[in-house]
């Protein structure tokens, strides 16, 4: 990702309809992954697997899915298991964003 600063993007945990309730119960989290021009194919691939446990296969489904429509969410589950997913992909550069799923 370069060597200047990285930012990482502010996440809003609370919503209306979910005030009172803690971050891991309701909706479910996703991890969304963003497209660069920094990693290799192979890089992304092995980095999805480390982070989410997904087959090579799966990894590169998702990987191929970045690269031609600039993210893919390869992630769902609660926030504190999306965080630690965003962390690992996070350990090489690459750009991730959390997000509540709507409508599960």
């Amino acid at each position: 990702m370069g060597t200047g600063v990285i930012e990482l993007p502010s996440v809003a945990y609370e919503t209306t309809s979910e005030r009172d309730a803690p971050p891991d119960q309701g909706l479910p989290w996703q991890v969304i992954l963003h497209n660069d021009d920094h990693h290799t194919v192979q890089e992304v691939v092995q980095q999805v697997q480390k982070a989410t446990g997904c087959s090579a296969h799966r990894a590169f489904e998702i990987t191929m899915e970045v690269h031609t429509r600039g993210q893919s969410v390869c992630f769902t589950g609660g926030l504190s298991e999306c965080e630690r997913v965003a962390g690992i992909l996070r350990e090489i550069g690459l750009t991730v964003t959390l997000d509540h799923v709507d409508g599960l």
